[in-house]
């Protein structure tokens, strides 16, 4: 039974990653908006029902590793030592997801293909605003309720908010200007200090 489980797991990950290679492939070479679901299904040998089971809509498909990074940047404040000061744990945080990151989409074409997106395709930059809004809303909250007599909610947000942003505003700049995976790391490596000592003091 163990194995049947392991099998249907490693079969359902193979299906997501078919679909993903599939859809950078053809909003590479077609364009975003004339890429359809049922292009992308085809491209990957599944249906477009398959397709829904793993992402909701197109955009969801760009976005196919954050949700997992965001579980991982959780689990590290959620587990910290008692003793770990609230910047600790945060630059913690951050360097798990991007190492995470540097680690998936910046290899697989992914992160890239969103930084051009996200200039001059709407819905796309509405859908990774949104979800980028989410994702510093679940660490804040999750920071918040680790130091709740230290760190109140504004400045939680505010700290947070702070930090993803200067990374995130980093990556695309990297990505937008050609740079490797290894460069990208670097930057957002880069911009995640300045933001630290920027924000220290209010840890």
């Amino acid at each position: 039974m163990v194995d049947a489980v392991g099998r249907q797991q490693r079969k359902k990950q193979l299906t997501r990653l078919a679909l993903v290679d599939a859809a950078v492939r053809l909003f590479t070479e077609r364009g975003y908006e004339r890429t359809t679901v049922a292009d992308i299904a085809e491209a990957a040998d599944v249906s477009a029902r398959t397709f829904f089971l793993h992402f909701p809509t197109k955009e969801d498909v760009l976005l196919a590793d954050t949700a997992g990074r965001l579980d991982r940047g959780v689990d590290v404040i959620a587990g910290r030592d008692p003793a770990s000061t609230p910047a600790e744990v945060l630059a913690e945080t951050i360097d798990v997801m991007i190492t995470d990151a540097w680690a998936g989409d910046l290899h697989t074409g992914l992160a890239a293909l969103r930084a051009r997106l996200v200039i001059d395709t709407p819905a796309v930059q509405a859908h990774l605003l949104q979800n980028g809004f989410a994702a510093q809303t679940r660490i804040a909250t999750a920071l918040h309720e680790a130091y709740r007599d230290r760190i109140d909610e504004v400045t939680a947000a505010a700290i947070v908010g702070a930090l993803m942003g200067a990374v995130a505003a980093a990556a695309v700049t990297a990505l937008r200007r050609g740079d490797p995976p290894d460069g990208v790391r670097a930057a957002m490596r880069r911009a995640a200090a300045i933001a630290m000592r920027a924000v220290d003091n209010d840890l």
